[in-house]
């Protein structure tokens, strides 16, 4: 067998080696961005119940009497902001950027949503009506499952992010366009406890001041 004919069969051979081993990071690292792009949809649908659900608690909560407005106002504006940012549904994000604005925008809602329930607290005769309380269980609800699918999120995009940047994927990655994805981060002070206040402003008069 001549020599140029070894030559080849080697360079054949290493074409096909390299074929099959394309085609195999390939098709992992799409099932994994599949998976990515399933948990950033479970992580919308669970935004957008809580979205779903502001329009009857505000509706609830402004029959009550003498109910803080600019509380509500806040409500409002911040869903507002969240239904009005764009952002791919079905994909989840390559810009941390994106995420980083989608994100801050969910957790204004989550401030302001937090402020409206602590004011509810100064509202008993609003507290003891069935329809709030069964708002409140289901945004309560919401808010756990928005933490679950965050948590989702995220380990499908390491177990992802590990694939597209580990070797031999890492050589075929960027030219099949699979870039790594940006987390959700912990919300800034997330690490501190809030304080715990229970004076919402009915102290009597010349009530000594506990914390001093």
């Amino acid at each position: 067998m001549s020599r140029g004919l070894l030559i080849g069969i080697s360079l054949l051979v290493i074409l096909i080696i390299g074929g099959c081993s394309s085609c195999s990071s390939y098709n992992s690292m799409n099932s994994l961005k599949q998976g990515v792009d399933k948990s950033w949809a479970d992580v919308q649908n669970v935004y957008q119940r809580r979205a779903d659900l502001i329009p009857n608690l505000v509706k609830t909560v402004e029959g009550a009497a003498n109910f803080e407005k600019s509380t509500l106002t806040q409500v409002i504006q911040a869903r507002q902001q969240v239904t009005n940012l764009k952002v791919d549904l079905t994909s989840a994000p390559n810009d941390p950027e994106v995420l980083k604005r989608f994100q801050a925008s969910q957790e204004q809602l989550s401030g302001a949503l937090s402020r409206l329930l602590i004011t509810v607290e100064k509202y008993p005769e609003l507290k003891a009506t069935a329809g709030f309380r069964d708002l409140q269980a289901q945004l309560e609800g919401t808010e756990n499952r928005i933490t679950v699918e965050r948590g989702r999120f995220n380990e499908s995009v390491m177990t992802y992010n590990t694939k597209v940047q580990s070797m031999p994927a890492r050589l075929y990655a960027g030219f099949f366009g699979f870039a790594p994805k940006p987390y959700f981060t912990a919300r800034e002070g997330s690490d501190v406890p809030p304080p715990v206040n229970f004076d919402f402003g009915n102290k009597p008069a010349g009530t000594p001041d506990a914390t001093k």
